[in-house]
């Protein structure tokens, strides 16, 4: 399981640390891909981007193959140096806005790299109590 929050910079060669408890999760090699929803990058292990795909790859052919076309394009497959940092394409740092410092986010079966102002904006707007009522709403 993938979780917490790490803070680190990315240095001039563009490369990011991906904590050591993330690593093991995520494998020898992971991939990193644009979020659909969020201006983030989602980092899977190889597995878990097979099952992220699985349900896309079911839908009408002309929006999965957008889908696919979008978050393909860009995706990089990244194994991590002897000191636990990967390089981040120019295209999907720009695509995140991240220019220096990030922020590296566990979610359970995936994780989220953040340019820090991004996440912190996102933090600061989080409503908890709208989201508990949708939680609920749901039965749970």
């Amino acid at each position: 399981m993938l979780g917490g929050e790490y803070r680190h910079g990315m240095d001039a060669k563009n490369r990011v640390f991906i904590p050591a408890k993330l690593r093991e999760e995520l494998g020898q090699t992971f991939i990193v891909a644009k979020d659909l929803r969020e201006k983030c990058l989602k980092v899977y292990s190889q597995a878990e981007w097979d099952r992220y795909l699985a349900p896309i790859k079911n839908q009408e052919r002309r929006l999965a193959e957008r889908v696919l076309r979008f978050l393909s394009a860009s995706m990089t497959q990244v194994t991590p140096d002897s000191q636990g940092r990967i390089l981040l394409p120019k295209d999907l740092a720009q695509y995140a806005e991240i220019e220096h410092d990030v922020v590296v986010v566990g979610c359970y079966d995936y994780a989220e790299i953040w340019a820090e102002e991004a996440y912190s904006r996102l933090k600061e707007n989080e409503d908890v109590e709208e989201m508990i009522r949708e939680l609920e709403s749901f039965g749970l």
